[in-house]
C-alpha cells in the first residue's frame, strides 16, 4: 500500500511540475528570461488556460491527498 502511494506521489509530482511549466507567464519573472514573455499566436485561448488551471488544481489536490494518506500509512506502520 505504501509502495503504491509512493509511486502515485512520484507520478503526481512529475505531472504537477509539467502542468505548472505549461502555464503562460504573467510577465516580469523567470518566464521572461527564458522567452516566456514573448507574445505568440500559438499561445492558446482563454478556454484552454481555464482548463489547464482546473487540471492543475485537481492534480495538486490529488498530490496533497496522496501526501496525507502516505504520511498516515507510514505513521501507523511505525
Amino acid at each position: 500500500m505504501v509502495l503504491g502511494f509512493s509511486i502515485a506521489l512520484i507520478i503526481f509530482s512529475l505531472l504537477l511540475m509539467l502542468l505548472v511549466l505549461m502555464h503562460k507567464g504573467k510577465g516580469g519573472g523567470l518566464s521572461d528570461m527564458f522567452g516566456g514573455g514573448m507574445q505568440s499566436s500559438v499561445g492558446g485561448s482563454s478556454v484552454a488556460e481555464r482548463n489547464l488551471d482546473r487540471i492543475t488544481i485537481v492534480v495538486g489536490l490529488l498530490w496533497f491527498a496522496c501526501i496525507i494518506v502516505l504520511g498516515m500509512l507510514i505513521k501507523t506502520n511505525s
